[in-house]
Order: structure tokens, then C-alpha cells, then sequence
């Protein structure tokens, strides 16, 4: 690190379980964020102050005027732009040092496999099932850890899917692909603006600590939020040993090394 950077991030190399090896590690990661929405836009910034040395932004959403009630990585100069190039404007503002690649599309099973192979972590902040499940599927199949939050309405909630972990559930564990769930929506159903706020930071918060090594994930736990009580509910969540995602892969993994 530079004197600048030595600087920049002295807050946290004043920190004994972050130091300057932890910084060096935050300075070479690179991290996927799907979604540059209400949640996506807290992720970005604080990952990007914070000093992850590169992002790449997944969204194929416009800048609209209803979004700048929560999502604080727009501004009003900028409806209408593509959100993954108005928070990149936001996250070079803030540390030009950041590598930002903002791409506009949908971020599918295709996609996701011919692209993560070069990400240390992703952050699910989408807001569909679809997307959630199809992110699961591939941090799985690549062996990434997968920070997950949701906010509608004053409801939240926050977890970590560590497929490294053998004893750790995925995503589909607790959701399975194939069940049938209501989309529950800001655009129809409202959001607190806080809300996403309060969760995305929390995303940035676990993201840090499994790109540092430190503290305990919430992997294995699913945090909910009732923000009208600012109520906390944790519930201890367990892999699914039928899950048709992640213990379908761990087969085919026992497979191919009884093959080799």
C-alpha cells in the first residue's frame, strides 16, 4: 500500500483483526453485486469506501424518480441512465481507486458461469426469485460464498450461503427452486426507505468479514428484521440433504472423484 492508501484506510488497519494484511486482502478482491437497486446501492458504496479493489455491477434497470425515495446511489441528474453507471459515477466520487465494471443486463445461469470464475464473492441484491435462485445455483456450482438480503414493505431479512462449508446451507435449502412464492415487490407493496438501507449495510458488513477472514459469518442463520418494532428475529437454518441444488452438486462432485 501507498502512503495515501495507508491513510485512506487507517481506520482499519487500526483494527487488530483487520490490519494491514486484511486491507491488502479487501485491496485484491473482487466481488460481483447483483443488483444496483435499494440494496444494491448501500452494498456498492460501502464496499467501495471500504476498499475492495474491484466491483463489477449487474443490473438492467434505469435510474426512475421513484427510486431516489431509497436508493442512494442515484441522484436526480441522473434518471433515466443505466443504475449500474449512475453508482459507479457514486463509487468514484467517493474512492476514485475502486474498479468499477457497471453492466447493463440480467444476470442469467449463462452468464453467471462464464463470468465467476474470477470472483472471490457475490452479493445478491436483486429483487426477484428468479434471479436469487439462479445466483444460488451458480455460487454453488463455483464453490463462492453468497451474501443474500430482501426488503419489502418494513420486512427484511440477511443471510450467508457458504458453499465451502459442507454443514452450510444454500439458498434453495431454504427456498427450494421448485415451490411456489407470492413476488412481493416495492413497486406494488411500497418499501420503508431505511429498510434497504439497514439491510444492504449488513450485506457489506458480512461481505467484508468473508473477504477479510474474520468474526463469524451468518452462515447457517437467517436474520429478519421487523423495522415497524426495529425488531431482530434469528432462526438457525440447516443444509437440506435433498436440496435439488447444492446436494445435487456435492453428488456429482463424489461421482467425478470416484471416476478419477
Amino acid at each position: 500500500m501507498n502512503d495515501e492508501q495507508l491513510l485512506r484506510y487507517s481506520r482499519h488497519i487500526l483494527l487488530d483483526e483487520i490490519g494491514i494484511e486484511g486491507q491488502r486482502k479487501l485491496l485484491d478482491a473482487h466481488v460481483l453485486v447483483i443488483g444496483a437497486g435499494g440494496l444494491g446501492s448501500p452494498v456498492a458504496l460501502y464496499l467501495a469506501t471500504a476498499g475492495v479493489g474491484r466491483i463489477t455491477l449487474v443490473d438492467d434497470d434505469e435510474v426512475d424518480l421513484t427510486n431516489l425515495q431509497r436508493q442512494i446511489a442515484h441522484a436526480q441528474a441522473r434518471i433515466g441512465s443505466p443504475k449500474v453507471e449512475s453508482a459507479a459515477v457514486a463509487i468514484a466520487a467517493l474512492n476514485p481507486e475502486t474498479q468499477v465494471s457497471a453492466l447493463k443486463q440480467r444476470a442469467d445461469a449463462v452468464w453467471l458461469d462464464s463470468y465467476l470464475s474470477g470472483v472471490d464473492l457475490v452479493l445478491d441484491c436483486s429483487d426477484n426469485f428468479a434471479t436469487r435462485q439462479a445466483v444460488n445455483a451458480a455460487c454453488v456450482r463455483h464453490g463462492l460464498p453468497l451474501v443474500s438480503g430482501a426488503g419489502v414493505g418494513f420486512d427484511g431479512q440477511l443471510s450467508v450461503y457458504d458453499s465451502r462449508r459442507a454443514d452450510a446451507p444454500c439458498y434453495a435449502c431454504l427456498f427450494p427452486p421448485d415451490a411456489a412464492y407470492e413476488e412481493a415487490r416495492c413497486s406494488t407493496m411500497g418499501v420503508f426507505a431505511p429498510l434497504v438501507g439497514i439491510i444492504g449495510t449488513m450485506q457489506a458488513a458480512e461481505a467484508l468479514k468473508l473477504l477479510c477472514g474474520i468474526g463469524e459469518s451468518l452462515a447457517g442463520r437467517l436474520q429478519m428484521l421487523d423495522a415497524r418494532r426495529m425488531e431482530w428475529t434469528e432462526i438457525a437454518v440447516h443444509r437440506d440433504p435433498d436440496c435439488a441444488v447444492c446436494a445435487a452438486a456435492r453428488n456429482d462432485d463424489e461421482k467425478r472423484r470416484e471416476s478419477e
